[in-house]
């Protein structure tokens, strides 16, 4: 099983719009990104992710989880090839874990999330799952 992050501004669609969504989850679409698509085709369903809020916060504030492998994304336009997925929650951090706390943790030096920024949907090795969620006070 493969870990991700995710990220998303919290003011279109927040961690507490992901949990509004239910059982039914959410399209995660609008991802405008080749290596960002990729991942996406990579997710497979019960597969975790940490839901990042990007802007002013800069932290991954929960954990959600894929209910459906990709499709084609609802938002793209005639002939483009994006994807999406659909993504459920599953529950929030106990207290969420910084941009800053992750930079400023050395195991967590060679993350996609500090060498790669921007890059909207990335993935995590069971070693950094395990340790962001141990810094959340949560169950890895």
């Amino acid at each position: 099983m493969a870990y991700w992050l995710m990220k998303t501004e919290p003011e279109e669609f927040s961690w507490e719009d992901q949990v509004r969504r239910g059982n039914k989850g959410e399209a995660w679409s609008g991802v405008r990104n080749f290596a960002a698509r990729r991942h996406l085709t990579e997710m497979r369903k019960g597969e975790k992710f940490f839901f990042y809020h990007t802007g002013a916060e800069k932290q991954v504030v929960a954990i959600g989880e894929v209910v459906r492998e990709a499709y084609p994304d609802p938002t793209a336009g005639k002939g483009e090839s994006w994807v999406a997925v659909t993504t459920g929650a599953v529950e929030p951090l106990a207290k969420p874990v910084t941009l800053a706390a992750i930079k400023a943790e050395p195991k967590l030096k060679d993350m996609a999330l500090v060498k790669f920024g921007r890059l909207s949907v990335q993935p995590v090795t069971t070693e950094e799952w395990k340790l962001i969620c141990k810094m959340g006070g949560v169950k890895a």
